[in-house]
């Protein structure tokens, strides 16, 4: 390993002792860990005091977003005090369980570890939970609920917690009979200070406490606790360990860029630490800058990985929720089934009263994913769209976007007769997709700045073009249109000091096929072209 040279303070490259994790358990020893803040439950009480006080609670976060790695911290910091005995099962693999196997599985792994913990604190009452535990096995809930007021008999002084990993694992037909037992456990003994089975964790991506079975909640005795992102200070602690073990530093600039576009979510934070350091800018001492940050995201976005394949699924079962959260400003809904089940996968997350896509890296990965099945994407001579001074030719690429529209009717732009405002950026912007996907440019949405939010912006050898669209559905389009060029006027192309913008008009009443000719206006000193595309239908 090299070392810094003697009688010098200039620092040389050392080579990374630990790893960026990016699967399955944070070994600190092995990998850079940094503790969660802030997981409490709504009186703002942490774990810690939630298993002091015996309470029973649902974890709640999406896969890779370090629940096994906060259960095993948990249990580590537990086994500090005798008195607890921490036990962590996982039902990831027993969706498919007959009763019998189900429970037998709890009975391996339950009975092992308590075993194993009785005996590191050197628990007096050891061989007489060994004897009970050869005669007493688990084939049902009931035989479950026995065991641990048998264990409250022979175990008064040690407190029993148990984690389970991976809940929304349990298999269907025993999902009632389980939570029951345990709901009976809790209000049996609730008073009762003494008591083996002390405290319960089910872990999940599901949040328990919202399961009805039968007509009922069978777990709503539970506190709801939600795992958080890394915050700022987690990455730049997470990060930080890195450059104290090799002496290669991230900028402040680059830290921060990392946590705004991941929003601080675990897999992406440790995924791009590992492209930065191993791809980007390997073995130097040079700082990481935010222009490495941009760098490794257009790699990771490029990557095939479980990840990424294990969203994809989840937003493809509820795609026309998740664009329209992508495109629109949909409000918050925590009624909403679709909304809730986006959530609990990590693809969404409430901001204010609007639901909003997770990360910009989400938002990226997958509109371009849907790009490709809308079949707007198109095989392009960037030539025949370039103007001198390498400037896109704008107002062809959009008149024939319009052809395009023309071509694929307007069925896709109505739900239940109604116009779906949604669609026309969508497939706008699947439209505008291969003029940047050669590497020369940037394609953002719903970009927020000072003033408002940005529709789309495009970046292409260094010029940016910025588009806003509306949807016209009155007789008279002009206040649509004047709305339209003073929002790109006086906020956007003010802001990003650009002194032509595009306005793109779907009209809903004018029957699709109608030619569309470019306008041309000149608001103080901005030029604004204005399309208006027909999407109206003729019944």
């Amino acid at each position: 390993m090299p070392t810094e040279p003697l009688n010098s303070n200039e620092k040389t490259f050392r080579n990374p002792i630990r790893i960026f994790e990016g699967a399955g358990l944070v070994n600190p020893n092995e990998s850079y860990y940094v503790p969660l803040d802030n997981v409490t439950n709504k009186n703002k009480q942490d774990i810690r005091t939630m298993i002091d006080r015996g309470r029973y609670f649902s974890i709640f976060a999406p896969r890779q977003s370090g629940k096994t790695t906060f259960l095993t911290e948990t249990c580590n910091q537990l086994h500090r005090d005798f008195t607890y005995v921490a036990i962590i099962l996982s039902f990831q693999d027993n969706k498919d369980f007959s009763r019998e196997k189900f429970y037998a599985s709890i009975e391996r792994y339950l009975y092992s570890q308590l075993i194993n913990r009785l005996q590191e604190v050197k628990c007096e009452k050891l061989e007489a939970v060994k004897k009970f535990l050869d005669q007493h096995h688990l084939s049902d809930n009931m035989s479950f609920k026995v065991l641990f007021e048998e264990l409250n008999q022979i175990l008064q002084f040690k407190k029993i917690v148990i984690f389970i990993d991976e809940f929304d694992g349990i298999p269907r037909s025993e999902l009632e009979n389980f939570l029951t037992s345990l709901r009976e456990l809790y209000q049996k003994y609730k008073g009762v200070k003494q008591k083996a089975l002390y405290s319960v964790g089910l872990v999940g991506i599901r949040n328990i406490t919202k399961l009805v079975v039968g007509g009922v909640s069978p777990f709503n005795i539970a506190d709801q606790v939600s795992l958080p992102p890394f915050s700022l200070e987690n990455v730049r602690s997470l990060y930080t360990q890195y450059t104290a073990e090799t002496n290669q530093p991230f900028t402040a600039a680059a830290v921060q860029r990392v946590y705004e576009e991941t929003a601080g979510q675990t897999w992406l934070v440790n995924r791009l630490g590992s492209l930065l350091t191993l791809e980007i800018k390997p073995g130097t001492i040079e700082p990481i800058d935010e222009k490495d940050v941009d760098k490794a995201i257009q790699l990771l976005l490029l990557e095939k990985n479980d990840h990424f394949d294990n969203l994809y699924e989840k937003a493809k079962a509820y795609k026309e929720t998740f664009v329209e959260i992508v495109f629109d400003h949909v409000e918050y809904d925590p009624d909403d089934e679709d909304q809730s089940w986006l959530t609990q996968y990590g693809l969404i997350k409430k901001r204010d009263t609007h639901a909003v896509v997770a990360n910009s890296i989400y938002k990226s990965r997958y509109i371009k994913t849907f790009f490709k099945e809308a079949k707007a994407l198109q095989e392009i001579s960037l030539a025949e769209y370039t103007l001198p001074g390498n400037r896109l030719d704008m107002e062809r690429i959009l008149l024939n976007f319009n052809q395009y529209i023309t071509q694929i009717g307007v069925r896709a732009f109505y739900q239940e007769n109604k116009p779906y405002e949604k669609v026309g950026q969508f497939l706008l912007t699947a439209w505008l997709y291969p003029f940047i996907k050669s590497g020369e440019g940037e394609l953002r949405c719903e970009i927020s700045t000072g003033l408002g939010r940005m529709d789309i912006l495009i970046s292409f050898k260094g010029k940016k073009y910025i588009i806003e669209t509306k949807v016209n559905r009155n007789d008279d389009i002009s206040m649509v249109l004047k709305e339209g060029i003073l929002q790109l006027t006086r906020k956007y192309l003010a802001t990003e000091a650009v002194g032509e913008g595009y306005l793109v008009i779907f009209d809903t009443r004018l029957p699709v096929g109608v030619s569309c000719k470019p306008q041309y206006h000149l608001e103080e000193d901005k030029k604004v072209t204005s399309f208006t595309i027909a999407i109206g239908r003729d019944n």
